[in-house]
């Protein structure tokens, strides 16, 4: 009986079109591995192909069709396994044919109950997965045709994050009392001038949350989830309020690990996935791209080297399949209460490598330095403009007792700061990085330890020996190569003088531990 339930659930979500035939394949195949100790509505959850609040629908669906064929057989009749999966095409969920007829089963030993046949599963009989009814005329067409009472959760949600990605989005900003916007290469554009209602993008957003990620929402006023769609891909989101309702905002993440070369990034930077200590950073502004650049160095040492790769994420973005490495990853408030708390029970779990969402607080920022420090390769990003004031982030945090010791400790563990922007291209056809890249070398350590990272400028301007290069002579070689407009990089740029362009009066750069109240 376990065996047939949990078929039951795998046709039920090819029925509804939640997951591929492949997909429930490969999810069956886990079961088989783990020799049957999980169901497979679990191991689909788990796998983030359909969320927790989906399988209780669909759960709820299948007790409703025990329920009927219950009612429409003996009392001693008994189910039998059901016929072979059937591939589902694109046409519509009511006019999909039933499953064809189970095959007579074979001959039982005289005296044993006689199984009976599963009626066949047809869409009259199959419960749809409610949904509220829509409302009237919220998001206009083509984002909004009228939702199917049998349509499943997410289905609203779903067309508006189909038409945005058809559009080249990056983001797609779902606002209550707004219009639909995206985010294509980098500008962020109205794609409807009709006004999204706060109920209906209540209703909507809420169709794809869990009851946790639900709880969460009304208790704190904003929840980071990532969400899965059937067809589409994974998307990291936010869901907040604000004074005129519920708002949402969907970063679509790729659905295999990003090469350097996919992301337009020299290649000379998977040099920098061949440390085994050490601390390597990637950092810049919200919307550059650290955490591309940071899978695809880990996709560099996943595929290269026999290691344990532990990531901490909140939430887990892009998926890093185990291939030469063991790759764990962990999310912040699911798998684990905090970065720290992660980080700290990582030190015990035998990790080569690990990687960090985001270094945000004193404690995890003290931890990833223990790490670096103690024979562990730790790859984390920041949000900081440029190498120098990624340094002084770092040390900035520490109360002045303890200043000494951690610029000994980070002049001794950093290996590399990669500090990034995007840029729109001139010729309209996306968006390029320019990067600063500082080789903490032997002169740079020296710098950091003796409390002259102002002088670290200068190293940069001659280490290009060492593969260092500014963020200046960086834009510059775009502007020379015609690849972005000279008053763009004027907008990135810390020295206009290279450009042609009189200087204006710029902020120094902080103090270190000037930062350390922040």
């Amino acid at each position: 009986m376990a065996g047939h339930e949990d078929l039951l659930i795998g046709r039920l979500a090819l029925h509804y079109k939640l997951i591929t035939e492949d997909q429930l394949a490969e999810v069956t195949r886990q079961q088989s591995r783990e020799g049957g100790q999980r169901k497979i509505g679990e191991l689909m959850v788990e796998s983030g192909l359909i969320s927790a609040r989906r399988l209780e629908q669909l759960l709820a669906a299948q007790r409703e069709i025990f329920r009927r064929q219950a009612a429409a057989t003996a009392p001693a009749a008994t189910l039998t396994p059901a016929s072979p999966l059937r591939p589902v095409t694109a046409t519509p969920i009511a006019s999909v044919p039933p499953p064809a007829p189970v095959p007579p089963t074979p001959p039982r030993p005289a005296g044993s109950p006689v199984a009976q046949p599963m009626p066949p599963l047809t869409v009259s009989e199959m419960p749809p997965i409610a949904v509220s009814p829509a409302p009237p005329a919220a998001i206009p067409s083509p984002l909004s045709p009228p939702v199917a009472p049998a349509a499943a959760p997410g289905a609203r949600l779903d067309r508006i994050l189909d038409y945005a990605l058809r559009q080249g989005a990056s983001d797609i900003h779902v606002h209550s009392g707004a219009p639909l916007e995206v985010r294509r290469h980098g500008r962020l554009i109205a794609m409807e001038s009709a006004i999204i209602d706060p109920a209906t993008a209540e209703r909507a957003i809420r169709e794809v949350l869990t009851p946790e990620q639900q709880s969460a929402l009304d208790e704190h006023g904003q929840v980071d989830l990532a969400y899965s769609a059937p067809g589409l891909g994974r998307f990291r989101s936010n869901v907040y309020r604000q004074r005129r309702g519920l708002d949402a905002v969907f970063r679509a993440i790729p659905p295999q690990p990003p090469t350097l070369s996919e992301l337009g990034m020299p290649l000379s930077l998977a040099r920098f996935a061949n440390f085994h200590q050490g601390l390597v950073l990637v950092t810049g502004p919200s919307g550059c791209g650290k955490s591309s650049t940071l899978a695809a160095m880990l996709n560099i040492i996943n595929e290269e080297r026999r290691d344990h790769i532990i990531t901490i994420e909140d939430p887990i973005e892009i998926l890093h399949p185990s291939k030469r490495c063991l790759v764990n990853q962990r999310q912040v408030g699911h798998h684990t209460a905090t970065f720290a708390r992660a980080l700290r029970a990582a030190l015990r779990e035998d990790p080569d490598v690990i990687a960090i969402g985001e270094l945000r607080d004193l404690e995890t920022i003290s931890l990833a330095l223990t790490a670096a420090e103690t024979g562990h390769l730790v790859l984390a990003t920041l949000h900081t403009n440029n190498a120098i004031r990624t340094i002084n982030r770092i040390l900035g945090v520490f109360p002045p007792n303890q200043q000494d010791q951690v610029r000994t400790m980070l002049s001794e563990s950093l290996r590399v700061v990669i500090s990034q922007r995007l840029l729109p291209r001139l010729d309209g056809m996306g968006r390029v990085a320019a990067l600063e890249i500082l080789v903490a070398n032997r002169a740079v350590g020296n710098l950091i330890r003796d409390h002259k990272t102002f002088q670290i400028r200068s190293v940069l301007q001659v280490g290009s020996s060492h593969g260092m290069c500014s963020l200046d002579a960086s834009l510059l070689e775009l502007v020379k190569s015609g690849v972005v407009a000279r008053e763009e990089a004027l907008k990135h740029s810390e020295d206009p003088a290279r450009f042609g362009v009189a200087p204006t009066s710029a902020p120094a750069e902080p103090a270190p531990g000037a930062g350390a109240s922040a």
